[in-house]
């Protein structure tokens, strides 16, 4: 990799990471099950109405977080699957023995039936599970800005891929399945 490169990703991911950092860490952050504790006068009849809709918005929040975590957790998961997958690739037969990406028997890697670059559909999916988490405008910034970036090289990869093997599957999408 180029020294420009390295350089340039180093202070793209150094300088949202430093701004994710400030908001997420910062005193005045509160997390979603947190953020949506309703407030009401002090009156008697509306205490238990408040306290009923306080305890609802809190478990929402909860099951927010908890599912977005969850989500978050298989999208790694599937992250690590997908680049073993493609290191097997490239130590099985060498420099001159080139092969496209097929599934394997570990379920993660079954999204190269769907599409070229499923590392790149399971990063996003990860960052956009981190962002449900947080609820963060940030996050979900550098969410965005991620799958723009990620989308340009995966259209690539899967261009290289349709002009180099002509056994290519068709209905392979570059980075989002049945989409983009």
């Amino acid at each position: 990799m180029p020294l420009r490169t390295i350089i340039r990703n180093c202070v793209y991911y150094w300088t949202f990471s430093a701004w994710l950092a400030f908001y997420i860490n910062h005193p005045l952050y509160t997390p979603p099950c947190k953020s949506s504790i309703i407030q009401t006068d002090h009156s008697v009849p509306q205490r238990d109405l408040q306290s009923l809709l306080n305890s609802l918005y809190a478990a929402y929040g909860d099951m927010q977080v908890n599912y977005a975590l969850a989500i978050f957790v298989l999208c790694e998961a599937g992250n690590f699957s997908i680049h073993v997958a493609l290191n097997n690739l490239k130590a099985g037969g060498g420099p001159k023995c080139r092969k496209f990406p097929r599934p394997t028997k570990n379920p993660f890697t079954w999204l190269f039936f769907l599409v070229s670059c499923p590392n790149y559909t399971y990063e996003v999916g990860a960052w956009a599970s981190f962002s449900v988490m947080t609820q963060c405008l940030p996050v979900a910034l550098f969410t965005f800005f991620g799958l723009i970036q990620m989308t340009i090289w995966a259209n690539g990869k899967h261009k290289a891929y349709t002009r180099e093997f002509k056994d290519y599957p068709h209905l392979r999408m570059p980075i989002i399945p049945l989409l983009l």
